[in-house]
């Protein structure tokens, strides 16, 4: 009786043991370990957070600089000595190349104006005051020093200069007061009483032109009306 039990359970447990070979057999005589688990690189690879850092940015190649430092302005050349354009080689006005008139003028009283037209091609100075002499005169008269311009009088072709001319004092106070008939006009250079060249001989009206001691020229003016301020 016990051994038929005994044999009864051995049946038993061999069958279970068959069952649960079979189970864990996948019919190719393979054993199924499940799914195989990551390795420990392969997790840490996958579960790697993503780098923050930034890729250094490429610099630009460098290129070199554009030259943008300009050449300086050329000033213009200062005219040459003996050049028609510079002032100090022009010719002095004289009776050669210009024209004079006397005219007396009622304003102011007893004045005459002088005017000397440049009637040349090129320009000329008119430097310094006329020297006058009426008729055989032995005295030359001298000038208004305050008339004296601040620049030479330069006359370009067609242009005129002014003098003008106190002929005599208006209260009579003058001396050796007489009528002139002949007018020179004679023109100065570089220097004070140098020789400009070639005086000039103004037509006077028929009937003369009175004059004493107090004859005073002014400084050769660029308008008629400096000329006949003083």
């Amino acid at each position: 009786m016990r051994t038929a039990r005994h044999r009864l359970l051995a049946a038993a447990g061999l069958t279970l043991a068959t069952l649960a070979l079979t189970a864990c057999n996948d019919g190719t005589g393979t054993t199924d370990e499940g799914a195989a688990k990551p390795t420990a690189s392969a997790t840490a690879s996958t579960t790697a957070k993503p780098s923050t850092e930034k890729p250094a940015a490429e610099k630009p190649t460098a290129t070199p600089a554009s030259d943008t430092t300009k050449s300086p302005t050329q000033k213009p050349s200062t005219a040459p000595a003996g050049d028609d354009s510079d002032p100090v080689a022009y010719a002095f006005c004289n009776g050669s190349n210009t024209r004079t008139t006397a005219q007396p003028v009622s304003r102011p009283l007893n004045h005459m104006l002088l005017t000397v037209k440049n009637t040349g091609s090129k320009p000329c100075n008119l430097t310094y005051y006329p020297v006058l002499r009426f008729d055989g005169m032995q005295w030359a008269p001298r000038p208004v020093e305050a008339s004296h311009p601040q620049a030479v009088v330069t006359l370009n072709p067609g242009e005129s200069g002014y003098a003008g001319v106190l002929l005599s004092a208006a209260d009579g106070s003058g001396d050796g007061g007489t009528t002139g008939k002949k007018l020179t006009v004679m023109f100065q250079a570089g220097t004070p009483n140098s020789d400009g060249g070639a005086s000039a001989i103004p037509t006077l009206p028929a009937k003369g032109v009175y004059y004493d001691s107090t004859l005073t020229p002014t400084y050769w003016q660029m308008t008629a009306d400096d000329a006949l301020s003083y």
